[in-house]
C-alpha cells in the first residue's frame, strides 16, 4: 500500500472514530483534550461537532494552519507529558491521543506514561481515543466502529 493510501485510510478511520466517540460522550460534561495538536485537523472537527465543550490542545511547538489555532488560553504548548499531567483530575469527557511516532522505541515510552495519564484526566464514564492501545486498569476497552480495522485505533471509557 502506497504511503498516500495508508494516510487515507488513517485520516477516514480517525474521523469515524472521532465522530463515533462524539455519540459516546453526548450529554456528558468536562473538557475535551486534544493531546498532539499537530496542524489542527482534528482539534477543527472537534470543535465542529462538540461546540459545547472547552477544547485544549496540547503539543510541543504550534503547528497548526492558522484556522485551526485554539484560543490562548486552550493552547499548552511544552513537552505534552508533562503539561498535560498539570491537568490531571480536570474530568475531561474526552481525550484524543494522536501522538504516536512509528518508531518503536519512542511509541514504547509513550505507551508507559500514556494510560495512566490518560485515566488522571478523564471523569468517571470519560473516554480515550488514542493511536496506541493503552492498558490500565481504569481503562475498559471499548470496540472501535465496525468499518475502522483493527489495531487502527483504539477506544477506552474511564470506569472509575
Amino acid at each position: 500500500m502506497s504511503r498516500l493510501d495508508s494516510f487515507i485510510r488513517r485520516v477516514s478511520a480517525q474521523r469515524d472514530v472521532l465522530d463515533h466517540v462524539c455519540g459516546l460522550i453526548d450529554g456528558l460534561p468536562g473538557p475535551v483534550l486534544e493531546l498532539g495538536l499537530g496542524n489542527g485537523r482534528t482539534f477543527d472537527h472537534l470543535r465542529e461537532r462538540l461546540s459545547g465543550h472547552r477544547i485544549i490542545a496540547f503539543d510541543r511547538a504550534l503547528g497548526a494552519h492558522k484556522s485551526s489555532v485554539p484560543p490562548e488560553d486552550d493552547l499548552v504548548l511544552g513537552e505534552i507529558r508533562e503539561t498535560a499531567a498539570r491537568f490531571t483530575g480536570i474530568g475531561a469527557a474526552l481525550v484524543h491521543a494522536d501522538i504516536e511516532t512509528n518508531y518503536a522505541e519512542v511509541d514504547a515510552e509513550t505507551m508507559r506514561w500514556l494510560p495512566p495519564l490518560a485515566a488522571g484526566l478523564l471523569q468517571p464514564g470519560g473516554v480515550v481515543a488514542s493511536g496506541l492501545p493503552l492498558r490500565h486498569s481504569a481503562l475498559q476497552h471499548l470496540d472501535p466502529p465496525a468499518d475502522v480495522p483493527a489495531g487502527r485505533y483504539f477506544l477506552y471509557r474511564r470506569t472509575v
